[in-house]
């Protein structure tokens, strides 16, 4: 089993940045690629970056290519999500979760063991 905890969400202006932070028990860990996901209000939960295990692959949701960077370190079980030149609409809660079924890496239903997220806010 894995427990998340994110951190690192807050208030920020527009083409501001911010670095999320998931860590990760269980012993597992490694083992996983990762996923971050993201839900606004209102919304569905939408896939925004995923990490292979290795950390040598990347996958990012058309919308944050170019401006967010997904990262891990395995010794200390830790993902990083770096989000540059914000924009108000990328305002939600930012969850992170192990790919643990072998579906879609872009289809949250691929991933459980959600964490309780954390609020990026931006504002114009």
């Amino acid at each position: 089993q894995v427990h998340l905890v994110e951190s690192g969400g807050g208030l920020v202006q527009a083409g501001g940045s911010l670095r999320l932070s998931c860590a990760a028990s269980g012993r597992t860990f490694s083992s996983y690629a990762m996923g971050w996901f993201r839900q606004a209000p209102g919304k569905e939960r939408e896939f925004v970056a995923r990490l292979s295990w290795s950390g040598g692959s990347t996958s990012y949701a058309d919308s944050v290519k170019g401006r967010f960077t997904i990262s891990r370190d395995n010794a200390k079980n830790t993902v990083y999500l770096q989000m540059n030149s914000l924009r108000p609409e990328d305002t939600a809660v930012y969850y992170c979760a192990p790919q643990r079924f072998s579906g879609s890496y872009y289809d949250r239903r691929s991933y459980d063991y959600w964490g309780q997220g954390t609020q990026v806010t931006v504002s114009s």
